[in-house]
């Protein structure tokens, strides 16, 4: 007997130990993607150790584009997980965005400081392939807005500058996969601005809508103007020097309206 009641006690154990049943045969139809964001980055390294740094670092990314002939794309980690690209960031109200976004890293220096000014490095155009097919199956799966297709110096501008001015927002935007103002709408109210440009808290306010983490001072202070540098890198790349102009104005007005 004592045999037989440690048989059904081992059974027992090994029930339990294979945890709970569940019945799944009345799915929630309320719900969506954890996932509300793709932050795009360069890496500043190469590709040896980017893989390096991005598999065995105290940094990580979902996925990896590399610099060789075509661009291969590494899938570092399932899209569920958590990985630790983004730091102290925000946009849209949502802040830490490691939790709500994928990351892509790009391999690209990034840029270097030379007696005649900083230079920056362009992507291939292999990279800007591989780029756009991820993107679009990212965002057909979990379905991203275009607007929430962002870089990292958009989401944390007071210490971040990847993925740099020579990334390429307009050819993504034109594919679906983030937004570009209508250059004929932002032509004619940059001539209204010229003649009158808004106060700063009127840039502060709009750069909050956009999506931006922007003070809301009315003062022209340092955090105010790295914002502005990184919505003009990011929409205005020729000059993103920090300064609310009427150009800057414009880009700005034009995007809210179409939001």
């Amino acid at each position: 007997m004592k045999f037989f009641a440690l048989i059904a006690s081992l059974i027992l154990l090994a029930g339990c130990a294979s945890g709970p049943r569940f019945d799944t045969s009345h799915p929630s139809a309320n719900y969506d993607s954890r996932v509300q964001f793709v932050v795009v980055h360069y890496t500043n390294a190469s590709l040896e150790r980017s893989l390096q740094l991005l598999t065995r670092g105290e940094v990580s990314s979902h996925y990896l584009i590399g610099d060789d002939k075509g661009a291969t794309i590494y899938k570092l980690m399932d899209e569920n997980k958590r990985a630790w690209h983004a730091g102290e960031s925000e946009w849209n109200g949502r802040t830490w965005l490691n939790s709500s976004s994928i990351g892509i890293e790009i391999v690209n220096p990034g840029f270097k400081d030379t007696p005649n000014g900083r230079v920056w490095f362009p992507y291939s155009e292999d990279q800007v392939q591989s780029l756009i097919v991820l993107l679009k199956d990212i965002s057909k799966r979990q379905g991203i807005k275009p607007r929430d297709i962002i870089g990292h110096s958009d989401i944390a501008p007071l210490r971040k500058l990847d993925p740099g001015p020579l990334f390429p927002w307009k050819r993504l935007a034109a594919e679906g996969l983030g937004i570009w103002p209508n250059e004929q709408a932002v032509a004619r109210e940059q001539l209204q601005f010229a003649e009158q440009l808004p106060s700063i808290g009127w840039f502060q306010a709009q750069l909050a809508r956009l999506g931006y983490a922007s003070p809301q001072t009315g003062e022209l202070d340092v955090a105010t103007r790295h914002v502005i540098a990184a919505f003009q890198m990011h929409f205005r790349p020729a000059r993103f020097d920090g300064t609310p102009d009427a150009q800057t104005a414009a880009l700005l007005l034009v995007l809210n309206q179409t939001k």
